[in-house]
């Protein structure tokens, strides 16, 4: 798809939208009220198995992850006219990788995030840059071991690529769009030869801090 100006990509949005989704990003009129919503979101432990939803989907579900809410929240900020962002950190083999939603206000960037724990949370419109947003994620990123774990950053990637049917509201699974932005290309966060400190005790006890339980299967 050839990628459209932020007026008409929103204005596509909002012809394919069932009634539930309209009423709910109307009401998401800013990235603070965005964040707020996805925080009354349970989160979406996967007990059945992975899952990689569109926000159609997660709405349906009732819950979400790192990745659906993401892309729910670029979603939302598409709907209200700015571009669909979304940047990826890269972690070490045995951590998971988290996503967020870029947005600007004020020729600044911020960032909404969808996650269980006390940290890598929404970071305000303060950064010049999405590198900057990147490494602000970069010390509240370690393992139970206190390793520092992201490694990397992902270019921001424009979801106004492609149709809203094929990533907002679809059925289908979004695996074809996670494997798209894995390929889209990574910048390192640690420079070579740089011995990064282990997160200490009092740090690791921040991991504990989780806003829902995991429930039993």
């Amino acid at each position: 798809m050839r990628t459209m100006s932020s007026g008409a990509y929103a204005s596509r949005i909002k012809k394919i939208l069932p009634k539930e989704l309209r009423r709910i990003f109307s009401r998401l009129t800013s990235p603070q009220k965005i964040q707020d919503f996805l925080d009354t979101v349970p989160a979406n432990f996967e007990l059945n198995g992975e899952t990689a939803r569109s926000p159609l989907s997660m709405l349906t579900a009732g819950n979400g992850h790192c990745f659906e809410g993401a892309v729910f929240a670029a979603a939302a900020l598409a709907y209200h006219g700015q571009r669909p962002l979304l940047l990826d950190f890269e972690t070490k083999w045995d951590d998971e990788d988290h996503i967020v939603a870029l947005f600007k206000q004020s020729d600044h960037w911020g960032a909404i995030s969808k996650t269980n724990h006390a940290v890598l949370k929404y970071r305000d419109p303060i950064y010049e840059s999405p590198r900057e947003i990147a490494l602000s994620y970069f010390n509240e990123y370690y393992l139970w071991d206190g390793r520092k774990s992201m490694i990397a950053y992902s270019r921001p990637f424009d979801l106004s690529r492609f149709a809203p049917e094929q990533w907002i509201t679809t059925t289908e699974e979004l695996d074809w769009l996670m494997e798209k932005i894995a390929q889209s290309g990574y910048y390192e966060i640690v420079p070579p030869n740089t011995k990064v400190r282990k997160a200490s005790e009092v740090e690791l006890e921040a991991l504990k801090c989780v806003q829902w339980s995991k429930p039993s299967k």
